[in-house]
């Protein structure tokens, strides 16, 4: 990831709709969940939650796909782990892995919670 990408995907959670929806949306792992769940669970209205999820997409933070009629939204955790790929890059002096470690690139935290079990 960039510097342009990362503020973009920044300036997108740094509003508050957007950041309870994405982590909500963390939270529901790789299934997501529905818009209208999505909309009801956090009380805004549906056009104003599409419009945040479309913020979010563009940022490269969630993900949609179609089930019959129904959207589905869910954290897309390659452009989440390039985000904070970049945000670590040079943490602990250029040496990343002194720092800790995140999920493997392309699992989410509800995978890497099952193998530490």
């Amino acid at each position: 990831m960039e510097m342009d990408q990362a503020v973009v995907a920044l300036a997108a959670l740094a509003h508050d709709t957007r950041l309870q929806v994405f982590r909500r949306l963390v939270a529901a792992g790789r299934a997501g969940l529905a818009a209208g769940d999505l909309a009801q669970a956090l009380g805004v209205a549906p056009t104003t939650l599409s419009f945040h999820l479309k913020e979010l997409a563009r940022a490269g933070l969630v993900g949609a796909r179609r089930q019959g009629r129904q959207i589905f939204y869910a954290v897309d955790f390659a452009g989440t782990r390039g985000l904070f790929d970049f945000l670590m890059r040079d943490c602990c002096r250029g040496r990343p892995e002194l720092c800790g470690t995140l999920p493997p690139a392309g699992e989410d935290c509800l995978a890497t919670l099952g193998e530490l079990r």
